[in-house]
């Protein structure tokens, strides 16, 4: 037993001096190439037992041949570790080389196609999270895309907007500072009606610039679904008789909702004037607001016979108006833009569908 334990202390003594050699030398080549450090594995396992080895050997005298064959085994070994330690570092070296050169390239704006080759599975594991990533770098690109078209579209239209009614305000302005407006009180109304305007749109834009820079602040409180439908009613009925729409809130469940109520007041009153300015007259304009199993709906239904099936993805975009029949008659496309930001600040969303004779906006809240 004794002998035993002087052998195992003497194989293992020589091997530690080995193995903390071979440490030594994976640390001083922990940046070159992975064919060498498998080289050095492969050469630090055959010399740990080579070391125990002939340290066993020598301290049990063993005959001038003995050490000679069992060197001679050791080396065989030896050659036959490093060339599959060589082999299969080249072949994972190279499934990382045509990982990292797929990875190139859809970093540079492509994209990622997985290496052919069965790879390893640590390796094959990061392939499928570079594909993920692609994939996810392509829709991130996509709504880049859409954003800066929708950007783009927004400032022309912004500044058609502008121009027209301050080229009508210089207009009247000119008429009246020379006495030349035959009506000067009408002229003062419609300067005034056009500068509303212009706050209006100026507004949208503030409040659109909050929510997208995420500085919109929210009050929520718990307030009747019922009181809130019907402010919002009340707010858009003057407009509604004017364009002669028929304004109808029914299924109006009395449930609370935790809100803020000016922002949500804000979303209902952009959807019904949305709405009644798309319907024509005589035509009708339904509010209805009830509880579902994914929480509280708020649905404005109008008239406006439909919009493209491929326009649906792009109704709540900045900046978005529609094809030409949908046209608003004012406006800068940001109402509904409005709409989505302040839903979704409130743990929301906001959908839209087309219903027999026009479209059904919905909004959905969650339930308290």
């Amino acid at each position: 037993m004794r002998d035993l334990l002087l052998i195992a202390l003497f194989a293992f003594l020589g091997a530690a001096a080995a193995g903390l050699l071979g440490a030594l030398v994976l640390r001083l080549l922990r940046h070159r190439s992975l064919v060498v450090s498998m080289s050095v594995v492969a050469g630090v396992a055959v010399a740990a037992m080579l070391a125990g080895t002939l340290t066993v050997a020598w301290a049990m005298f063993l005959s001038s041949h003995d050490l000679y064959v069992v060197t001679t085994v050791v080396a065989m070994a030896a050659v036959v570790s490093l060339v599959t330690a060589v082999l299969l570092g080249r072949w994972v070296a190279a499934r990382s080389r045509e990982l990292t050169l797929a990875a190139r390239s859809f970093g540079d704006g492509g994209t990622f196609a997985p290496p052919a080759g069965q790879p390893t599975a640590e390796l094959a594991a990061l392939t499928r999270e570079l594909a993920a990533t692609s994939a996810k770098l392509d829709s991130s690109r996509e709504r880049e895309r859409a954003l800066e078209t929708s950007r783009r579209e927004l400032v022309a239209w912004i500044s058609h907007d502008l121009r027209t009614p301050l080229a009508g305000l210089r207009a009247m302005a000119e008429a009246l500072e020379d006495g030349m407006a035959p009506d000067s009180g009408r002229y003062l109304r419609q300067i005034r009606t056009e500068v509303e305007r212009m706050n209006g749109m100026v507004g949208d834009l503030f409040e659109l610039s909050r929510i997208h820079a995420g500085s919109l602040t929210l009050a929520p409180a718990r307030i009747s679904l019922y009181d809130l439908v019907d402010d919002a009613l009340a707010g858009a009925g003057p407009l509604a008789r004017e364009r002669g729409v028929r304004l109808v809130g029914d299924r109006i469940e009395e449930v609370p909702v935790e809100v803020d109520g000016k922002e949500m007041s804000r979303v209902l009153g952009n959807l019904l004037i949305n709405a009644i300015r798309r319907t024509p007259a005589d035509g009708t304009v339904a509010l209805s607001a009830h509880r579902s199993d994914g929480g509280i709906v708020l649905s404005v239904t109008d008239g406006c016979g439909g919009i493209p099936e491929e326009d649906l993805p792009r109704v709540f975009d900045t900046g978005w108006r529609g094809s030409h029949a949908r046209t608003p008659p004012a406006g800068a496309g940001l109402g509904l833009a409005i709409v989505r930001g302040i839903v979704e600040a409130h743990a929301g969303r906001a959908e839209v569908r087309n219903v027999q004779g026009g479209c059904c906006f919905s909004v959905t809240l969650p339930a308290v």
